[in-house]
């Protein structure tokens, strides 16, 4: 777990390597979304739906929009901060 969250530090896209349990620890792709929003596409499906994580997305990529949960596609803060960094 610990070298899987230096290794997301340092390129948040490494969640695609991880284990589907890893993926599915909100501490390690908190860590993968705050590097690089568009690791959302990797995290598991229940992660995609934690408001918390997809903020953390797609303040940095607001693209990473695209791989929330539908339910958090209409949310207007989180459309609000994606478009502010890209949609």
């Amino acid at each position: 777990r610990e070298l899987v969250i230096a290794a997301v530090r340092n390129h948040g896209l490494a969640l695609r390597s991880a284990s589907r349990k890893l993926r599915a620890d909100p501490e390690v792709v908190r860590v993968a979304v705050k590097m690089h929003g568009l690791a959302l596409a990797h995290a598991a499906e229940e992660l995609r739906a934690d408001r918390d994580i997809v903020l953390t997305a797609v303040r940095t990529h607001g693209v990473a929009l695209l791989y929330a949960a539908p339910s958090l596609r209409d949310d207007p803060e989180v459309l609000l901060v994606a478009s502010q960094t890209g949609v």
